[in-house]
């Protein structure tokens, strides 16, 4: 099948929806829940209500506009993404995921294509950990990754719990209903900026994501004693950060010893008390990232690091402290969304290669439930989290058109 894909109006509405912005334009800072992201949610549903789609949300804020098919007993296909961006990002992470997801339904629409099993858009609440630290907060809620009792657990930085913030903006209910069965959707394919630099670089127009990694994250406490950095003598410091700067340089070594370009660790963030010329550091917190698409690596890599700051303790006589704040297993995509989207690309003659996806999206929490693969496009330079970051109106309309036809091709299976 051949769609057209209106690129002019698609180009229109990613610069609008970029306008729900607590910054100026061309940074985006969008934090869920925020005034700025009800209204680009609201815009979001207005398009959607125009397309015909029938609208939902769940207790968490997850949104589903689903176009109905002739068979609305059968399990729906499904697409989308996230709307939220961290602090000073750009206009194309994750939103090109969503309205291209919308278009992608609309091309369909106005080809005179008819669904068998009904398409849902789904835009998922927070996929960034911006506001309570926890990144893919309603997909995890979704498959089940992240338990009702979060909704009193988790906070914000002004002690904001889930529950109050969630139900200040009109999301009100129990977390226990959000949660979807195995099964729910027949399958899920999203469309996302490859957030690096490869399809750029080789000149391929689609990347189609076998697998995703996951993430670690740790944070670690390191107390030390401070003083006058002028009066403690160098045999008797016990320095929190340079605990701190050996931890990093292991962090960072875990994953080069791996001998796999699919390792990768990050010290991310440092916060040294009290933070003073003149003052050794006392007490220092780091938060790392460590990640893998091999799960097993992943978990040598963190015992890497832990081995390694047991030593550090030891020699510089500080005290260190580790807290996991998640340890999620990868997903394989699975082999028979790959092959729709091959198909699709091949139907539009479009160049593709398959690859990792490296960033983790809401698409890892959905392969627990659902049948899940993701169609990268690229984006300049790699850059992502960033105002410049840019993906051309070309590239979008390229990677919505393989999307669309994608989502004809599973709509239309029985089985």
């Amino acid at each position: 099948m051949r769609v057209n894909i209106e690129q002019d109006r698609l180009t229109h509405e990613l610069a609008t929806l970029a306008t729900f912005s607590g910054v100026p334009n061309p940074a985006v800072t969008r934090v869920v829940f925020s005034d700025v992201d009800l209204q680009a949610r609201q815009y979001v549903k207005q398009l959607c209500a125009a397309a015909g789609l029938v609208i939902r949300e769940d207790a968490a804020g997850n949104t589903f506009a689903r176009w109905i098919g002739d068979a609305p007993d059968l399990a729906a296909i499904a697409t989308g993404s996230h709307i939220d961006a961290i602090p000073s990002s750009g206009q194309y992470d994750g939103t090109v995921g969503v309205l291209g997801g919308l278009e992608a339904i609309r091309a369909l629409q106005r080809s005179g294509f008819q669904p068998h099993r009904s398409i849902d858009l789904i835009l998922f609440t927070s996929e960034e950990p911006t506001r309570f630290g926890v990144g893919c907060l309603g997909s995890r809620l979704l498959c089940g990754a992240l338990e009702a009792s979060s909704d009193q657990r988790l906070s914000d930085k002004e002690g904001r719990s889930l529950h109050d913030v969630r139900n200040a903006a009109g999301f009100s209910g129990s977390l226990e209903q959000v949660r979807l069965s195995p099964g729910c959707y027949a399958g899920f394919i999203e469309l996302h900026i490859e957030q690096g630099p490869l399809l750029e670089r080789s000149g391929t127009p689609v990347g189609i994501v076998t697998a995703i990694a996951a993430p670690a994250g740790l944070r670690v406490q390191i107390d030390g004693e401070g003083g006058h950095a002028g009066a403690i003598l160098m045999p008797q410091r016990h320095d929190a950060f340079l605990a701190a700067a050996e931890i990093a340089l292991a962090v960072e070594q875990a994953a080069i010893n791996t001998g796999a370009i699919d390792s990768v660790a990050t010290a991310g963030i440092c916060d040294i008390f009290p933070g003073a010329v003149n003052s050794i550091p006392s007490h220092v917190k780091l938060e790392l990232d460590i990640r893998d698409t091999d799960v097993v690596r992943r978990d040598g890599m963190l015992h890497a690091v832990r081995s390694a700051a047991q030593d550090i303790a030891e020699h510089r006589g500080v005290k260190i402290q580790f807290d996991i704040v998640n340890a999620d297993d990868p997903a394989q995509c699975d082999p028979d969304i790959i092959e729709a989207i091959v198909q699709s690309c091949r139907q539009h003659s479009s160049g593709f290669q398959k690859m990792i996806s490296r960033a983790y999206h809401d698409s890892l929490f959905v392969s627990r439930i659902a049948p899940t693969a993701m169609i990268f496009i690229p984006c300049r330079n790699g850059y992502s989290h960033r105002p410049d970051e840019y993906s051309s109106p070309a590239a979008i309309r390229d990677g919505v058109a393989v999307l669309a036809d994608a989502l004809a091709i599973l709509s239309l299976r029985s089985g």
